[in-house]
């Protein structure tokens, strides 16, 4: 069973991208102009979905690149409402091809990727950024924001919409989850990596899309907010999203996700619970490393280490 998704306000300046970023920010309005707010009347609000439902999918996907015609060959994966689901796997085995082909940022050679019950090439861009939001590795502003600035960008897919006096709220609300409220007034350039990192997903939260795609959220990050971040991750699962990230640290994967993809050479070498799969040999296989696997002494989950001599 379905409810509508009704998840708060715009942010009125600019217009979305394929990716759901305004591609150009113009002088906030708390009216918007009537063309916006007839547009936003005409589009179908996503919809929320009960715990374990499919929220997308890609079937006998393959993507190629450059020379590369085979970076995805053949995957097929799905991501639920309620999950976290961990993309893990080596250097170049294509987790973020995968994430950017399941965010429809990236047309398959091959196969099938569906989003929200629909074909990813039938939703227009707008009504694509109201239903997937991407944290990518990297992401360039060209202009000096301010770190409100960029979160509130996050809700340019609903300009329009209905409930748009909780657009402060929402933003409020993700800054304060990324704790970048502190400095919401600094330029975004001024700041280090790692706080540059918990802007761009607190503007990511503010999308309130029902698919976070987030691509190595933790790769600048120290300990605490790696911590944070999955904490983050888990909170969204909690309140029905679906949630895909790419992990290189497979304890961060093992502890918080309730699934986990292990790619090898462009194909799923195994998926399911990290208790399950986190295999020594299957790992030790994927990257071409020996491993140990030891159950937590607390948790019981997976701690993966590289096997040493001894000194």
């Amino acid at each position: 069973m379905r409810s509508p998704f009704r998840p708060g306000s715009p942010f009125r300046p600019g217009s979305p991208s394929r990716s759901g970023s305004p591609s150009r920010i113009a002088s906030p309005s708390r009216t918007g102009s009537p063309f916006l707010r007839f547009a936003a009347r005409e589009r179908a609000l996503p919809e929320r979905y009960e715990a374990g439902a499919t929220v997308a999918e890609v079937r006998g996907l393959r993507v190629g690149r450059g020379s590369r015609t085979d970076v995805l060959a053949g995957v097929d994966l799905t991501a639920r409402a309620g999950e976290v689901l961990a993309l893990v796997g080596p250097n170049g085995a294509g987790k973020s091809t995968l994430l950017a082909a399941l965010a429809a940022d990236l047309a398959p050679t091959a196969g099938e990727v569906r989003i929200c019950g629909r074909d990813a090439r039938a939703w227009s861009a707008p009504e694509l950024a109201l239903r997937r939001s991407v944290l990518p590795q990297t992401a360039t502003l060209a202009f000096p924001f301010t770190v409100e600035e960029v979160v509130r960008m996050g809700r340019a897919p609903w300009s329009g919409t209905p409930l748009s006096d909780e657009d402060d709220a929402v933003v409020a609300r993700a800054m304060a989850a990324t704790e970048v409220t502190p400095f919401a007034g600094r330029v975004v350039s001024t700041l280090s990596g790692g706080e540059r990192a918990r802007v761009a997903l607190a503007r990511v939260l503010a999308q309130r899309a029902p698919l976070l795609l987030l691509d190595e959220p933790t790769a600048a990050l120290d300990l605490r907010h790696q911590e944070l971040v999955l904490r983050i991750c888990r909170t969204r699962a909690a309140a029905g999203d679906a949630v895909v990230v790419v992990l290189h640290d497979l304890g961060l994967a093992a502890a918080y996700a309730d699934r986990a993809a292990v790619l090898h050479e462009g194909r799923v070498a195994a998926e399911g619970p990290p208790r399950r799969v986190f295999e020594e040999d299957l790992l030790t296989r994927v990257y071409r490393q020996p491993v140990e696997v030891l159950p937590h002494p607390r948790t019981g989950a997976p701690l993966v280490l590289p096997r040493r001599p001894s000194p």
